[in-house]
Parts: C-alpha cells; sequence; structure tokens
C-alpha cells in the first residue's frame, strides 16, 4: 500500500476529527493516521501551472491550476505548496517526475497537467496524480473536454478526481447550488431563485424579484427545482426546470398554503406541507399524476420533511410534544418517533445522502445552531453558533453542509456558509448579493 493510498481517511465518522500524522521520511510504509479531538494536519501537495499546449491555451492552464488548488486546499484536508518553493519546473507533461525535488520540500501528493485548445472553442485537459514519497501514480491519467466556457468545470473535475483518489470519497467540486437570493433593504428585501457552482462562480438568475420565493430544492439528478412562491398571493408550490427556465404550478388544493416542499430520492414524488385551519399536516404527492397523500394527522403543526436516500422514511419537525422537535416515520405510514431531546427547539431536519446522519437547525438559549445527529437521535454534534444559522444543505457526498447565517440589527444580511460534520473549516461562500435557502445539487 501507498503513502497516499493508506490516506483513507475515516470520514463518515462525524463524533471524532480526522488528523494525519507527520509522514516519517525515513520509514517506509504507509502514511499513518490519528484519530485526534478536533485538530487535523492537512495533507501537504503540490500543483503546479498546468502545461499549455499551444492555441490560446495559455491563458487557460494557470487558471485550471489555480482552481484545482482552491478546490482541494479549501476543504482543509490538503495544503499546497505555495509555487515559489517549488524546485522542479514541469514544462512538458510527458517528463519524468523529479521525485527528490518534491520530497525536498515535503510534497506528499502532486498533480500535474496539461491544457490544449482546438482552436474551435474547445478545451481539453489531461492530469496525472502522483504519490510522491512512494514514487507512483495515484490511478491512471485521465483527460475532460469541453468548451471554453466550461473550463471552470474541467478543474472542478480534476480536482474531484484528485480528492476522491486520495480520501477514497467522492468528490463535491464539480457540483451546483440553488438558492434565494437577496437584496435591497432589510424590511424591504427582493427575493430570486439563483444557480451557481458550489463555490459561488458562475451565477445564472432563475427568477425574477416581482415575488417572494422561499426554500428552493434540487431534484436528485439537478434537471428541476421545487421552490414556494408567493405570485398567487397565497404560497403555492411551483417546479422549474433548470434547462428551459420555465416554470409550473403543482395542484395542491386551492385556498391553502402549500409549502416546504422537497423531492423523493428518485424524483417521482415529493413531500410538502399544506396548512388548514390552524392545522399544518406533511402529504406526498406524485408529480406526474398529481396525486396526493396525506401522511400526518396530528392536530399540529408537521413541516419540514425529508426522505431518507432510500425513500423508506422521512425526517420532519412537529410541535406535537409542546414544543419544535424532530420525529422519523415509515413513509407507508404508521407512529412517528421522536428523536431529539435536547434543550431547545429543532427544525429543518434533512437526511445525509450516506443515511447515516440528520442535519438540523436548533435554535437555544437566544443562538442558533447547524448540527446533526444520527438517525436515531443519538451523538447530536452541534457545528455552529451564531446570531440566527438556519437551513443546512448536504453536500453529495455527505461530507459538508452549507447553511444560511443573517447578522443581527437592521442592516444585517443573510450569507451562505460551508462547515464540515466535524465542525471544522467553516467558510463563507462568496456571491454577488445576499443569500439564504441553499440546496445543494448532485454531481454534475
Amino acid at each position: 500500500m501507498t503513502r497516499i493510498l493508506a490516506l483513507i481517511l475515516a470520514l463518515g465518522t462525524a463524533g471524532t476529527a480526522v488528523g494525519v500524522a507527520a509522514p516519517a521520511l525515513a520509514q517506509d510504509g504507509p502514511l499513518r493516521i490519528e484519530i485526534t479531538e478536533g485538530v487535523i494536519e492537512p495533507l501537504p501537495y503540490a500543483v503546479p501551472d498546468f502545461v499549455a499546449e499551444g492555441g490560446n491555451a495559455a491563458e487557460y492552464a494557470q487558471q485550471i491550476s489555480r482552481v484545482i488548488a482552491e478546490d482541494l486546499s479549501g476543504t482543509g484536508l490538503f495544503r499546497e505548496i505555495p509555487r515559489d518553493a517549488h524546485i522542479s519546473r514541469v514544462s512538458n507533461f510527458s517528463s519524468p517526475v523529479q521525485f527528490s525535488d518534491w520530497k525536498a520540500i515535503n510534497a506528499q501528493a502532486l498533480i500535474t497537467g496539461a491544457v490544449s485548445s482546438d482552436g474551435a472553442g474547445r478545451l481539453t485537459v489531461k492530469f496525472r496524480a502522483w504519490d510522491v514519497f512512494a514514487g507512483t501514480e495515484l490511478g491512471d491519467g485521465m483527460q475532460f473536454s469541453a468548451t471554453t466556457d466550461g473550463w471552470r468545470r474541467l478543474a472542478h473535475k480534476v480536482a474531484d478526481q484528485v480528492y476522491s483518489r486520495i480520501t477514497g470519497e467522492s468528490g463535491y467540486f464539480d457540483s451546483r447550488v440553488v438558492y434565494v437570493s437577496e437584496s435591497g433593504p432589510k424590511d424591504e428585501r427582493a427575493k430570486r431563485l439563483a444557480v451557481m457552482d458550489y463555490d459561488g462562480a458562475n451565477v445564472q438568475y432563475l427568477t425574477d424579484s416581482r415575488s417572494i420565493v422561499i426554500a428552493p430544492r434540487f431534484s436528485p439528478n439537478g434537471d428541476r427545482v421545487l421552490y414556494t412562491s408567493y405570485e398567487t398571493g397565497e404560497p403555492r408550490i411551483h417546479v422549474l426546470d433548470v434547462g428551459s427556465v420555465q416554470s409550473r404550478i403543482l395542484p395542491t388544493s386551492d385556498g391553502v398554503m402549500s409549502f416546504a416542499p422537497r423531492f423523493s430520492p428518485d424524483g417521482s414524488q415529493l413531500l410538502y406541507s399544506m396548512t388548514r385551519g390552524s392545522n399544518t399536516d406533511i402529504y406526498a404527492m406524485d408529480i406526474n399524476s398529481g396525486q396526493t397523500r396525506q401522511l400526518t394527522t396530528a392536530p399540529s403543526i408537521e413541516t419540514g420533511a425529508s426522505f431518507s436516500p432510500d425513500g423508506s422514511k422521512i425526517v420532519f419537525e412537529s410541535d406535537r410534544s409542546g414544543s419544535q422537535q424532530l420525529y422519523v416515520m415509515p413513509v407507508s405510514g404508521g407512529e412517528p418517533t421522536r428523536i431529539s431531546f435536547g434543550q431547545g427547539r429543532y427544525g429543518t431536519p434533512v437526511w445525509s445522502p450516506r443515511g447515516d446522519l440528520i442535519a438540523f437547525t436548533k435554535q437555544n438559549a437566544g443562538r442558533f445552531h447547524i448540527g446533526v445527529m444520527r438517525t436515531d437521535g443519538s451523538e447530536e454534534r452541534l457545528l455552529t453558533a451564531s446570531f440566527l444559522d438556519e437551513g443546512p444543505s448536504w453536500a453529495p457526498n455527505g461530507r459538508v453542509l452549507m447553511f444560511a447565517r443573517e447578522t443581527q440589527g437592521a442592516q444585517g444580511a443573510s450569507s451562505l456558509y460551508t462547515v464540515d460534520i466535524s465542525g471544522r473549516n467553516l467558510k463563507r461562500v462568496r456571491t454577488p448579493d445576499g443569500a439564504s435557502d441553499p440546496s445543494w445539487g448532485p454531481l454534475q
């Protein structure tokens, strides 16, 4: 086993952080892993500027290698060795790697690549990833092609491959997020749906700001978005086709409020809440036929439902016990089981794509938190704390959460943040305006 391939991190464990032991350069054998208490030593790596192979590739080669580095370093699991510390210069993609030069600067992983252009608006990126201390290649070299407009996607695809080969997990860089873009003063805020790359680049607007829109949710394959709109004067659920940017209202009952929609894992159904009088219950709808089925019947408020990855269960929030708590029940029906028992109120639950955790918003003692717990309610962990954190959404690989954070006061604004499920690596996502209600889509 090579040193880097031994770095199959125990990333599925929410209750512990993973640390990488410093490499013992004089020793043979795999890189060792230490489970530490919230401390991690990121893996040092190098990514020289990719080689430009003719045409107008030069203007893209450096940008692509920089985005790859931003993706990897942004996880908190990797640390880039600055380019001015490099001893070797990669000027030919096919040249042998001088491993001794990279060992000398303690680079444990090396990513080399080249970019070519066909002169007709298409780029091709090829890359290799290397275990420096073992002197071996990590997997096989690969190449990806796209139009010049898609150069960032090419970089994300390479970063996903490198991330996967080193951690043993799938990546999440070549993914998009749909969210609510916010502008204007706090008491007259204009809201419209927008979609962006996971890192905030390539923002596109899907609706205008003539009516309030909330709670967008991506479909499992990213081709549609569910959201709630006040276009008709009352909250109604819409489904939007991302490719054509056309939407339609789903056939929920007239004269009542319907909201908080979310797709099933296969995209054929949705969960949503509907209010009749003072009572709010959860319903399931077949998207093609419009047939609905009521799932809860308690004289209380049930909302925020989310499917388990296998589609057999749902988690939702309810005040049936007197305060806002989380419950799990079979999607076929039956008595819900309460899973939250800590102090405070719980809401916006969402099942991890891995199926092992449920993320939630918690309000307690005047503070808001994003947290995770096991599906039976055990091992609750609070990952954040602020004036207002809410609405977590999972990365496609279940390793990172994105959520909205609002600042206090009359000038307060909402922004998007990400955090690792260990509670590390809290980062703000760059957006042109204020942002809330993120929904992380699948890998493209």
